[in-house]
């Protein structure tokens, strides 16, 4: 399994970016997944998860209801559409499982977010 995450870049605070994810393999469907960040000097945090189908999502409460997680399992691909974004958003965001690690144990490179004030 591989993880490809795009869509990070730089922006103004305030602004919005949408990040994709392409999960290669046949399991991306029946896993529920998540969206992670490390910022500088700090551990790995879950953002938001979504189950399986779709129907049920959870979100870290930095981010509730500026961050919108949604998949897509026909195209294997993971979205994190992210409005009214701060500079505390800055970080590398990856996807994964949720819980992290049931598809291999791997990371992708992740994308950049950084939020200028």
């Amino acid at each position: 399994v591989q993880f490809a995450e795009s869509g990070g870049g730089l922006v103004q605070a305030g602004g919005s970016l949408r990040l994709s994810c392409a999960v290669s393999g046949s399991t991306f469907s029946i896993n529920d997944m998540g969206w992670y960040r490390r910022a500088p000097g700090k551990e790995r945090e879950l953002v938001a998860a979504i189950a399986s189908r779709g129907g049920s999502t959870t979100y870290a409460d930095s981010v509730k209801g500026r961050f919108t997680i949604a998949r897509d399992n026909g195209k294997n691909t993971l979205y994190l559409q992210m409005n009214s974004l701060k500079p505390e958003d800055t970080a590398v965001y990856h996807c994964n499982s949720f819980p992290a690690g049931l598809m291999g144990g791997y990371w992708g490179q992740g994308t950049q977010v950084t939020v200028s004030s």
